[in-house]
């Protein structure tokens, strides 16, 4: 049994407070926090939270929207985000949840893993891009003439970005995992030691 799952409440703290430090920065970060890492929180939380999602999925959306209000009232925020669309974001970290939680039941500790969590990853990860993106493009009211072609270029735009921050922070925890659970990749099997 992986160490992590024995104490859910543990993995649940340590990634609230990860989405607290990172998700004040935005999606860009700044030069003094990094990038949002909302989408990973939520993805690695279906992985190690699976059994709770009744309350760690609730809380952390709420977590998140939380913190999106008290940015924008008490730190200087913009709210060009905060229209209709936003909260598909409800949905659309739900897909990210539902992608860690496929991976943590199709997770074997066999190097065939990786394949599962890239394409757990990016399909979920995908999903939920498309649903912020796509809403926030057609539903915001905020671009004047909206279009397929304006549509896909802000797609274009946008979506190696988010792919590439979330891609990171989970490989981030891919490495604390691997040295957490003390697991050593050997040929068709993985060793405890």
């Amino acid at each position: 049994m992986l160490i992590w799952k024995s104490s859910s409440s543990l993995v649940f703290a340590i990634l609230a407070l990860a989405m607290a430090a990172t998700r004040f920065g935005g999606h860009l970060g700044t030069a003094w926090s990094p990038p949002d890492g909302s989408w990973a929180v939520f993805f690695l939380a279906g992985f190690y939270l699976a059994r709770e999602w009744r309350w760690a999925l609730l809380a952390l959306l709420i977590e998140a929207v939380a913190i999106d209000f008290t940015a924008i009232r008490f730190y200087g925020v913009s709210n060009y985000c905060l229209t209709a669309a936003y909260w598909l974001i409800l949905p659309a970290y739900s897909t990210l949840w539902l992608g860690g939680a496929w991976l943590s039941r199709a997770y074997e500790g066999l190097p065939r893993d990786l394949g599962r969590l890239a394409l757990s990853l990016g399909l979920s990860m995908s999903a939920c891009f498309f649903l912020t993106q796509g809403s926030f493009y057609w539903l915001d009211g905020r671009i004047p003439q909206p279009s397929l072609a304006g549509w896909w270029s802000n797609f274009l735009t946008w979506y190696g970005h988010f792919m590439l921050v979330t891609a990171g922070y989970v490989g981030l925890a891919l490495l604390g995992h691997l040295a957490l659970t003390r697991r050593t990749w050997a040929p068709g099997r993985v060793q405890v030691r």
